[in-house]
């Protein structure tokens, strides 16, 4: 059984970054994904699908500290589904991405004109640039991602 996900994409809103009882940082977070679909052969459509995503510990507190709504990140987690009581006693379920890392994809300067331009249109890198970026070797001997603009779905 394989349970990963992969996701780059932009936050929707500040990071909430919570303490549980026992001192352990927990952030809650949502990924706007894009993703293309087409109609018919000549009329494609941009949708986007917006991720719900939960990081603890030192990921929850990077992001508290140097994420904000539309900063781009990478998320590697897995799919969770769990149920909880709510005020009223009904019943809700949530399925969420629990994330093993989090990597934010544009640099600081990078942001802070994106947010001085109002969110204008961004520009996007073909191989970002990150210090922390983890996405390194993967188990089947492959030394990374080798991605165009083109293989970005936003």
């Amino acid at each position: 059984m394989i349970n990963r996900v992969i996701l780059v994409g932009r936050l929707t809103r500040d990071v909430e970054v919570r303490k549980t009882p026992s001192g352990l940082s927990v952030a809650s977070f949502t990924v706007a994904c894009d993703r293309r679909y087409s109609k018919s052969q000549d009329n494609s459509q941009q949708s986007a699908d917006f991720i719900n995503c939960v990081a603890w510990r030192q990921s929850a507190d990077f992001l508290g500290n140097y994420a904000h709504k539309g900063s781009l990140v990478g998320v590697e987690g897995r799919l969770q589904s769990r149920s909880y009581d709510d005020q009223n006693g009904n019943r809700r379920y949530v399925t969420e991405v629990v994330c093993d890392s989090v990597n934010l994809l544009e640099s600081k300067s990078q942001s802070q004109q994106r947010t001085n331009d109002n969110y204008s249109q961004p520009s996007y890198q073909s191989n970002p640039t990150s210090s922390n970026n983890d996405f390194g070797n993967d188990d089947f001997g492959d030394s990374g991602l080798d991605l165009s603009s083109d293989d970005l779905p936003f």
